[in-house]
């Protein structure tokens, strides 16, 4: 599906984005493999999502999707069951990379994880490694591609550094723990979404974080009962984008999900001199259970160029492809660093943000690590493909908004991943 969009005079009102896709997953996961009902409120009903409460009912969870809510009745930690034949993952990788951590511990079991064709270039190998020192045994095409087949068996603990910050190969490695004997660590160059910590923690797992390490003691089983999803701010971190950019805009945005693992765009943003009000939640060394939650104010105004550095990307992954059409709009140059992780996303997003912002105008450089912009005051317009990458398409839809002439994005319908309803809200606001 091809859509215009043209400059707009402005965007104004209230809008509440999307319940958070990363909670989402991990709800239904935990509630699988919860001993009691879990009841999740504001579930979001969008294509990755859905491809997990999918894979759980294949599992043998029992799944009731209400108006209001979600229902799933697990199977409990170690009863699994063996599907006929593969678990569909659809185009979601945090499934991909979770579920395995899950599987690895259903003794006697194999289970084989596919998708489609984007997913078969996702990488696994990095949540293969650990899971096969805790005695997993998993099979990948080429060694590191799906298909991926974990035949589960009993795992034992391990203290485990992750090469590169990572929150879903760090949570797969944390379920994983779940079943294993004694006490598991896990350790990372930088802080990542903390998530899967959390819901542990309200599901009575003994869990402690000590700076950069996660500990996780093994359990008997798990009781969450109720999960309440905030909006997700990686999706309306291109509502955000829109709100700055585009003259004479004032938005709303109710509800964010502002844990401070996840607002690393906004505080990019605010060092651009970017407009957004809102209670984020500060830095803390105590883990805590909850998911802060907050309005944000968001208004036009002129953007200064920054430097992103690699301690950063973590906390800002999924909307850095929003950082490089900012620096388009920003005065001076905008250089993100250590973002190589990007590659491994749903295109490889160094490669198809640069090519497509430089398509519509912009001065765009690619790095092995990132790209660097030097701001030219706006974007001409032009034709963008999505390359099947929801935030691409979205990307594309707010580089429209703010352009001179107008953007074209071929394949908008791959916003339906995170977003269904991100076109009719944008149209709304204009």
């Amino acid at each position: 599906m091809n859509l215009r969009f043209e400059p707009s005079a402005g965007l104004s009102g209230e809008v509440t984005a999307p319940a958070d896709k990363s909670i989402s997953h991990r709800a239904a996961l935990l509630g699988a493999m919860a001993s009691y009902p879990v009841r999740i409120e504001n579930y979001l009903h969008a294509a990755d999502t859905t491809a997990t409460l999918q894979a759980v009912q294949a599992l043998g969870a029992l799944v009731e999707v209400r108006p209001s809510e979600v229902v799933v009745r697990g199977t409990g930690l170690r009863d699994a069951q063996e599907p006929d034949g593969p678990i569909d993952v659809g185009n979601a990788g945090t499934l991909l990379r979770l579920l395995p951590g899950w599987l690895a511990a259903q003794k006697g079991r194999s289970f084989t994880l596919d998708g489609d064709a984007s997913i078969r270039r996702r990488p696994v190998d990095r949540i293969a490694e650990p899971l096969a020192l805790m005695g997993a045994h998993l099979q990948a095409t080429d060694g590191r591609f799906p298909p991926l087949t974990v035949r589960g068996a009993h795992l034992h603990s391990i203290s485990y550094e992750l090469p590169v910050a990572s929150a879903q190969v760090k949570s797969c490695i944390l379920l994983a723990a779940l079943a294993a004997d004694g006490a598991t660590t896990v350790g990372e160059p930088v802080r990542s979404r903390d998530h899967t910590e959390r819901m542990l923690l309200r599901a009575g797992v003994t869990i402690h974080r000590n700076g950069r390490h996660v500990t996780v003691v093994n359990a008997d089983e798990l009781v969450l009962e109720r999960v309440v999803v905030p909006s997700d701010l990686s999706s309306a971190a291109f509502l955000i984008a829109a709100g700055v950019l585009v003259p004479g805009s004032r938005l709303l945005i109710r509800d964010v999900g502002v844990n401070w693992t996840r607002t690393g765009f906004l505080r990019i943003l605010r060092r651009m001199r970017g407009i957004v009000l809102g209670g984020l939640e500060d830095e803390s060394g105590e883990l805590s259970p909850l998911e802060p939650v907050s309005d944000l104010d968001v208004a036009a105004g002129a953007l200064e160029g920054t430097v992103v550095e690699p301690e950063e990307v973590p906390l800002a992954i999924d909307e850095l492809p929003l950082v490089a059409l900012l620096g388009c709009f920003a005065e001076g140059q905008t250089v993100v660093r250590g973002a190589q992780e990007l590659r491994l996303k749903e295109s490889d997003r160094i490669a198809t943000v640069v090519e497509g912002l430089r398509g519509l105008g912009a001065n765009i450089e690619a790095t092995d690590d990132g790209f660097a912009v030097r701001g030219t005051g706006g974007l001409r317009g032009g034709v963008i493909e999505a390359h099947g990458d929801h935030r691409l398409a979205m990307m594309g839809a707010v580089a429209g908004l703010a352009s001179r002439e107008g953007v074209e994005v071929r394949g908008m319908e791959a916003a339906e991943v995170s977003y269904p309803g991100f076109v009719a809200d944008l149209e709304r606001l204009c």
